[in-house]
C-alpha cells in the first residue's frame, strides 16, 4: 500500500514488523515484494509503456524517430537508473544492515517529510514531462538514490526532485513511477538468490506478500494519481512526522528496539551470552580440573551464582530442560537466542517463537 505513497514502503515494511514484534523480514523480502508493486504500474501505465519501449527500439535504426518523445523518455529513464544502480550495489552491505536502524528510518521520515512539503507548497509547477531533458531526467535518478535509505520513500524523493525542477505534481509522479521500475525489478530480481537465506521470510512469504502488494498496489496507484491532480502532498507530509516522532520516542524510552531483528542479529552473540560463556569458562579452572581457584582481588565481590542458578538472570535452572526459569512467569530462556520460550507440554521442549516448533537447546548445544 505504501509502495506508491510518498511515506516510504521499505521504511513501513521495518518500522510495522517492529512495532508487531516480529523480526525484521530482510532487505531481500522488501526487494523482492515491490516486483510485485512494479506490475502494478506496468498494467496501469500499459499503453504509454508499450509507447516508449517500442518507439525507443525503432528509434535505433530510424534517426527520424529520435525527437519523438517516447524514445527521448526511454533514454531519460535509461540515464536515471544509472545513479541508483551503482550507488545499490556500492552500498548493499549498509542496506542491508546499518541503514535498517529504526532511529534513522525515523530522522529519514521526518528529515525529508519537510522537504516533500517544502518543495509541495513553495515551487512553481508548470513545467510537464514534454520539458523533460537529459540533465532533469539525471537529476531526478539522484533523487531516486535517496530511496536506498529506508524511510525517505523512492516516490517521495523523485518527486520532491520533480517539483522543484518545476514539475507538476502528476507529471513528476507519472516519471518518478517510470523511472522506478527498472531499479525495482533489477533489485528484486537480483535478491531474488538472498531469500530463505538467513533473512527471516522464506520464500511463501515473500510470494504471499508480493501476490498481495501487486493486488493492493494498482488500486492505490490508481487512486493516488486522482488525488494529486487535485490536493498537495501536505497530508503525507504530517503523516511522515508524526511516525518519525513516534518511533524516536518509543526507542527513547526503551519500548522500542532500534536495530532488534535486523539481518544478521543471528550470528551476533548478545553481550549477555559472551558473559555466560565467560562464567562457564571461569568455572571450568576451579578445584575439579586441579587447580587451586584465585583469590578475590576485593574482600566486597559478590559470591559467584551457584551451578543451578542462571549467572545472567538469578533464575533457577530447570533440571528437566536444562533453561533458566522465571520463578513468577513460569517461562523458559534460551541462552544461546536470548529468547524467552514457552515449554510445549507434550515433548518438555522449547517452542521457537518464530516458527512454533519444539526444538532441544542441548542437541543443539552438542551438534555445536
Amino acid at each position: 500500500m505504501t509502495e506508491f505513497l510518498p511515506i516510504s514502503s521499505s521504511g513501513h515494511l521495518r518500522v510495522v514488523s517492529a512495532f508487531l514484534g516480529w523480526p525484521d523480514p530482510g532487505a531481500a523480502f522488501t526487494a523482492v515484494s515491490q516486483i510485485g508493486t512494479e506490475l502494478a504500474v506496468l498494467i496501469y501505465f500499459r499503453k504509454r509503456i508499450w509507447a516508449i519501449l517500442s518507439t525507443w527500439s525503432r528509434s535505433l535504426v530510424n534517426s527520424e524517430l529520435r525527437s519523438d518523445m517516447n524514445a527521448r523518455m526511454g533514454w531519460y529513464v535509461i540515464i536515471g537508473t544509472i545513479p541508483i544502480g551503482v550507488l545499490g550495489l556500492a552500498l548493499e552491505e549498509q542496506i542491508d544492515s546499518l541503514f535498517r536502524d529504526l532511529r534513522l528510518i525515523a530522522l529519514t521520515l521526518i528529515v525529508f517529510g519537510v522537504f516533500l512539503g517544502l518543495a509541495d507548497r513553495y515551487t512553481r509547477k508548470h513545467r510537464t514531462l514534454v520539458d523533460l531533458t537529459v540533465s532533469r531526467g539525471l537529476v531526478y535518478g539522484l533523487f531516486q538514490t535517496l530511496a536506498l535509505i529506508p524511510g525517505v520513500s523512492r516516490s517521495g524523493a523523485t518527486v520532491t526532485g520533480g517539483m522543484l525542477l518545476g514539475f507538476k505534481r502528476a507529471d513528476a509522479a507519472e516519471y518518478a513511477f517510470l523511472l522506478a521500475m527498472p531499479a525495482v525489478f533489477a533489485s528484486g530480481l537480483y535478491k531474488l538468490t538472498d531469500i530463505g537465506a538467513n533473512e527471516y521470510a522464506g520464500w511463501t512469504a515473500t510470494i504471499v506478500g508480493t501476490v498481495v502488494a501487486f493486488v493492493v498496489g494498482y488500486a492505490v496507484i490508481a487512486w493516488l494519481m486522482r488525488f494529486i491532480s487535485t490536493h498537495s502532498f501536505m497530508p503525507f507530509v504530517y503523516y511522515r512526522c508524526a511516525l518519525g516522532v513516534l518511533i524516536l520516542a518509543l526507542v527513547s524510552f526503551n519500548l522500542l528496539d532500534p536495530t532488534g531483528g535486523s539481518v544478521g542479529d543471528e550470528t551476533q552473540p548478545p553481550a549477555s551470552q559472551e558473559q555466560s560463556r565467560d562464567q562457564e569458562a571461569e568455572d571450568d579452572t576451579g578445584p575439579e580440573n586441579g587447580q587451586s581457584p584465585q583469590p578475590s582481588s576485593s574482600p566486597t565481590a559478590e559470591p559467584s551464582p551457584s551451578a543451578s542458578t542462571d549467572p545472567v538472570t538469578g533464575w533457577p535452572i530447570d533440571p528437566e530442560t536444562g533453561l533458566a526459569e522465571d520463578p513468577e512467569t513460569g517461562q523458559h530462556r534460551d541462552p544461546d537466542t536470548g529468547e524467552n520460550v514457552r515449554i510445549d507440554p507434550e515433548t518438555g521442549l522449547p517452542i521457537d517463537p518464530y516458527t512454533g516448533q519444539p526444538y532441544d537447546p542441548q542437541a543443539d548445544t552438542a551438534t555445536e
